[in-house]
């Protein structure tokens, strides 16, 4: 059976891209999963991945444009790796003459006093090296002035060995993501912010329903639930933290779309809670289940990815304590929380020991006030130390 390789969705009003490389050559056995071809567009690069192993076969090239929803190639799964023909050669290839003996009889003819022979190529070639016997030595300084003199024994210089190191080839997934992050480095004017959240009383409510919540919605309780919706709240009270700039305009986002950062071992996704201001607790613990549960197959799709207006990383679930995070163009704004520490903290003139997380606001200066995102942080602190309030809205 031969499975279709479409270029799918690549984004928001993304409707054609040119193939930048491709990965895996036509004839070549391929294991699902594999990265097989690199899509390039104005605003993103797309690599597709093979939906099932098999024989590939591309009928498009390097640097062709094409169309959103295009059939660009083919896997055979019927093939076996053993199937696979070499790759068809490029036309580059096909026009290269073979060294048989057929080419020799192509060389340009020789004169000769007495008789007209037949050059072989390689004599031919030879004779194109040799300097013409009637130069003098000046006119041939003439015509190499500035050519230095070559020892003719003399090898040419072999790379150095490397030893104490290993290098390995960065998948083009990574390649793409270091080519954003440094892009948002250039064209923003990024800040951080910082604040303390107490988490006594998340973890009080989550200790509560241990058993009660899961029988109810299948799916445990959460802490990111409590910070999606006390970003929500907070991106109501200032909304401009979840607007971007488009050229000399600012665009406002109705609804709140919000970008989980997720780890896999391919890199960074994030996927996207769309219209997460409608979303409950329990909804919002099963879609991030399902998302994460996506990203570890190597299941989630472009339109699970594209959309946010608003990111959330939680780098606190490998022990980070404090991080500066990166935006997420064209987003304006992305909060990082960190790992839950018990610390000594003043609380009614008394010392006493809570557990503590520190959360960070990095943001687009040109866009956001420090005031707007001291006062964003704020909000959030409030809402996550009284969850009272995000029943409120704001």
């Amino acid at each position: 059976m031969k499975v279709d390789i479409i270029v799918p969705e690549i984004g928001e009003s993304v409707t054609e891209g040119t193939i930048a490389s491709i990965l895996k050559q036509s004839g070549e056995y391929v294991q699902k999963n594999d990265e097989i071809i690199e899509i390039e567009t104005d605003k993103v690069n797309q690599v597709l991945y093979a939906q099932e192993a098999g024989v590939v076969s591309f009928d498009v090239t390097a640097g062709t444009v094409v169309k959103v929803g295009q059939k660009i190639g083919s896997i055979d799964t019927d093939a076996k790796a053993s199937d696979g023909a070499e790759p068809p050669k490029t036309a580059a290839q096909a026009e290269e003459t073979p060294k048989d003996a057929s080419v020799k009889d192509t060389a340009p003819p020789k004169q000769d006093s007495k008789s007209e022979t037949r050059v072989f190529a390689d004599s031919f070639v030879s004779s194109l090296k040799e300097e013409p016997k009637d130069l003098s030595q000046e006119t041939k300084e003439e015509l190499t002035p500035n050519l230095p003199k070559q020892d003719p024994s003399a090898k040419s210089p072999e790379k150095p060995v490397e030893t104490g190191v290993t290098r390995k080839k960065m998948s083009s997934l990574r390649k793409i993501i270091a080519k954003r992050l440094v892009e948002v480095k250039n064209t923003t004017a990024m800040l951080t912010t910082f604040n303390e959240v107490d988490m006594s009383a998340i973890m009080a409510i989550r200790a509560k329903e241990k058993e009660s919540f899961p029988k109810k919605h299948g799916i445990k309780l959460g802490f990111m639930s409590f910070f999606v919706k006390a970003a929500v709240n907070a991106l109501k009270a200032f909304p401009d933290v979840n607007a971007f700039i488009d050229g000399d305009e600012i665009v406002y986002n109705d609804t709140y779309n919000l970008g989980i950062a997720v780890s896999t071992e391919k890199g960074l996704m994030v996927p996207v809670l769309r219209s997460a201001e409608n979303m409950g607790f329990a909804d919002v613990e099963k879609t991030l289940k399902d998302y994460a549960e996506k990203a570890r197959s190597a299941k989630l799709s472009v339109s699970d990815l594209k959309g946010g207006s608003f990111t959330i990383t939680n780098g606190g679930v490998f022990g980070s304590l404090l991080s500066t995070p990166i935006l997420n163009p064209p987003q304006s704004a992305i909060l990082g929380m960190h790992a839950i520490v018990k610390r000594p903290v003043a609380i009614d003139d008394k010392v006493v020991i809570r557990p503590m997380m520190y959360l960070a606001l990095s943001y687009d200066h040109r866009i956001i006030d420090g005031k707007e995102a001291v006062s964003f942080l704020v909000h959030m602190k409030e809402s996550l130390e009284d969850p009272s309030k995000l029943l409120l809205d704001f």
